[in-house]
């Protein structure tokens, strides 16, 4: 039994299919997905449409990116300008859609009104941006900032927290994984393959420690 926590997939399901089929999950196994589900990439109705599926066959969480919530903040509020420039046009292309007033269909827009701001284990704390690096991870689920955990960066840029566990997380693009006593980052930029150190849609099986990894296939 393992716990495999999959990276920032931004509309990109031809490599989460590549990926999966690389990783070869059990029934046993629990995939993580670290959020970050749509937009930039060319299909994001691909990927929700393949995730809606895979938790039919998997033990599955899906977690809440930062753009998770500018999709939510779009249908909910009308705040086009902001999740439009963060793309959001790519995503209503993938549904043939465009421009402010369109919605996407109720199926995809109730799973993304489903996914957790976090999961943890005995082990590993799982967020998809991160959290404070001055709290415990026990302090930080008792402030419950969603802001935080969708959109810290903070902890990148420190080397010892007080974390008493690992946490697992995405949203800051990295070259390679980092893979730290107490933090593990798996977004390695998929959506980015124009850039040189980027492009690659990344998981990491625990407790072995074991990446796997897959360039952008679309």
């Amino acid at each position: 039994m393992s716990i495999i926590a999959i990276g920032d997939v931004h509309g990109c399901p031809l490599s989460m299919d590549a990926l999966i089929e690389k990783l070869q999950p059990t029934a046993d196994d629990t995939l993580v997905f670290i959020g970050d589900y749509i937009d930039r990439g060319p299909d994001s109705k691909g990927v929700i449409d393949r995730l809606i599926r895979l938790k039919d066959q998997y033990n599955c969480v899906f977690l809440k990116g930062n753009h998770e919530e500018l999709i939510l903040g779009y249908l909910d509020r009308g705040e086009y300008d902001l999740w439009a420039i963060n793309g959001g046009i790519q995503t209503l292309a993938s549904y043939g859609l465009g421009g402010d007033g369109a919605r996407i269909p109720d199926d995809h827009e109730a799973f993304i009104r489903e996914t957790e701001l976090y999961y943890e284990t005995e082990e590993f704390f799982f967020v998809h941006a991160g959290i404070r690096p001055t709290l415990t991870v026990a302090e930080n689920v008792a402030a419950n900032d969603p802001m935080v955990f969708l959109w810290e960066r903070g902890h990148l840029k420190v080397t010892e927290t007080p974390w008493e566990k690992t946490v697992v997380c995405g949203h800051t693009p990295v070259s390679d994984p980092v893979d730290r006593p107490h933090l593990i980052n798996i977004d390695t930029g998929c959506v980015f393959f124009t850039h040189p150190h980027l492009g690659h849609l990344t998981a990491v099986r625990l407790p072995e420690r074991e990446f796997v990894s897959v360039p952008f296939m679309g």
